[in-house]
């Protein structure tokens, strides 16, 4: 199995990608990887070994170029050297940890999409109290949706948690105001008429306020309104942690209870850790594509290829292109 890392994308590239590259290939005996980027940078981190290659270029994406025009533009950058190796069949899976927007056009634009998805979704999986987490699509990757849009986002959501993570028959729910079957918009109202009749475990809406509590194993919505609620989750989630610091840092009595503490805040912070879950797909191309959190350090991006290595072993790809085709063909 050949995956392709962009090793230049994210924050802490390329020192971070590079040792999540290494941790993967040491788990894991059936990857190859092939590390696109400043092969002088690259070789400062990797060590030798004969399933991790290097393709040498200086130019990369940047946070802030303009996605579309980059991926135009920059032929050689490495996160669409990255991509064009999927595209040309020399790997069966690409990751970055790069420009969000970049990635997607790449992905759409060179990657390309599965016949009869009409548009990809972006989909990160999100911790939950319980620690099973869930899968939340899309959270980017189109702002407006149509009701068509959703019933794929359902079908993609499902096969990908019941192959990679394992979930069998998977609950769908989709997101909205109430849980009652006519509140919400056109977009929910018609959205909801098509999933109670789709081949799925639909369990109809869901409110945002139970998403952390496991209400559903997926759990679909427009883009718009995806990417408020992982930002709200995102932002809660660290704002929280840094209120617990301040108050255990507080006094010397809240240090020695802190010192008590210590080993089940370890164990909360990992449970809530994005990084243990990996990256968000773009659902719905013609091979895996892995957006790795900007952030991310080796154990996330050790995640993400992970993930990238489930998908391609489990012929994600295909059992999706299959069920959209079945799809199609039972509402002629």
């Amino acid at each position: 199995m050949k995956l392709a890392i962009d090793a230049m994308g994210g924050d802490n590239a390329p020192k971070e990608i590079i040792l999540g590259a290494m941790k993967a290939v040491e788990a894991f005996s059936d990857i190859h990887i092939t590390l696109f980027g400043d092969e002088k940078k690259i070789k400062e981190h990797v060590k030798d070994h004969n399933r991790i290659t290097i393709v040498h270029t200086d130019e990369v994406i940047l946070g802030t170029d303009e996605p579309v025009r980059a991926v135009r533009r920059k032929k050689n950058a490495s996160m669409v050297l990255a991509a064009q190796a999927v595209a040309d069949g020399k790997a069966d899976a690409c990751i970055s940890a790069g420009n969000t927007g970049a990635l997607m056009a790449a992905g759409l634009f060179i990657v390309g999409r599965i016949e009869g998805i009409e548009r990809p979704a972006l989909t990160p999986t999100l911790p939950t109290i319980g620690g099973e987490g869930f899968l939340l699509l899309d959270v980017g990757a189109n702002s407006d949706a149509k009701p068509e849009h959703l019933l794929q986002y359902a079908i993609m959501g499902s096969i990908y948690t019941e192959k990679v993570r394992g979930i069998a028959n998977p609950r769908v729910g989709l997101l909205n105001i109430g849980t009652e079957e006519k509140k919400g918009n056109d977009l929910t109202k018609h959205a909801f008429s098509l999933l109670k009749t789709a081949n799925l475990n639909f369990i109809g809406n869901v409110e945002a306020r139970d998403l952390l509590d496991g209400v559903a194993d997926v759990v679909v919505t427009d883009g718009f309104t995806g990417n408020m609620v992982l930002k709200s989750i995102e932002g809660t989630a660290l704002s929280v942690f840094k209120m617990v610091k301040s108050a255990l840092t507080s006094s010397l009595k809240n240090k020695l209870a802190a010192a008590v503490l210590k080993p089940e805040l370890y164990k909360l912070k990992n449970k809530m850790d994005y990084s243990e879950y990996g990256g968000a797909g773009l659902f719905g191309l013609k091979a895996p594509v892995i957006k790795a959190h900007g952030s991310s350090d080796a154990q996330a991006v050790f995640s993400a290829i992970r993930q990238a290595r489930i998908m391609v072993d489990k012929q994600v790809t295909g059992l999706i292109k299959n069920s959209i085709e079945e799809s199609t063909k039972s509402s002629l």
